[in-house]
């Protein structure tokens, strides 16, 4: 059985309020694909027409936007989106390393969801937290950072419990001017 997908009265209302602060109608397309991966979880093609037809855009244009950014899930994913950044930084800081133990540790590979439908790994470009290499995000929130194999045991481990990872503040080196014994 093939699943229509619509958008409710509400959420109507709410792509016309998103519409009226952009000053044209390509613009809305982000937030709008946002509302819909919210909603179903994914935007596969028939939820990339539904976005295109109710921004009145061609469907290329929609599908342009979600192959180009890893946070729009052009296919079902699992309840867990794992993104390990593999881009330089966190490459050399064992990104890759950290990668293969996911795949190893869950039995799939970067692509792929678990067969219980709990989990999906993508290698992506960098996340913007190089400082903290090697890192990862969870379902476009939460950011593991500093991964070691058992920190990445603990967190999958939480996740199969139902239990996202906590936001963890890092904070950012401080130099320490000698001269005026000012951090600066």
């Amino acid at each position: 059985m093939e699943m229509t997908y619509e958008f409710s009265k509400e959420e109507l209302a709410e792509i016309e309020k998103i519409k009226a602060k952009y000053p044209d109608k390509k613009s809305p397309v982000m937030p709008v694909l946002w509302l819909a991966q919210e909603k179903f979880g994914h935007v596969e093609p028939e939820v990339q027409h539904l976005v295109a037809k109710t921004l009145d855009l061609p469907a290329a244009h929609v599908y342009g936007v979600v192959s180009f950014y890893t946070q729009y899930y052009g296919k079902k994913m699992g309840k867990y989106v794992i993104d390990v950044c593999t881009t330089t930084s966190c490459q050399l800081c064992g990104g890759y390393d950290i990668l293969h133990y996911i795949e190893d540790k869950l039995g799939i590979k970067a692509g792929e969801t678990t067969e219980d439908g709990l989990f999906s790994i993508q290698m992506v470009e960098c996340l913007g937290a190089c400082g903290y290499a090697p890192m990862m995000q969870i379902s476009n929130g939460v950011y593991c950072n500093h991964l070691t194999k058992e920190k990445v045991d603990a967190i999958i481990d939480g996740l199969r419990e139902g239990k996202m990872p906590e936001f963890e503040s890092i904070p950012m080196p401080q130099h320490l001017d000698e001269s005026t014994n000012k951090i600066g």
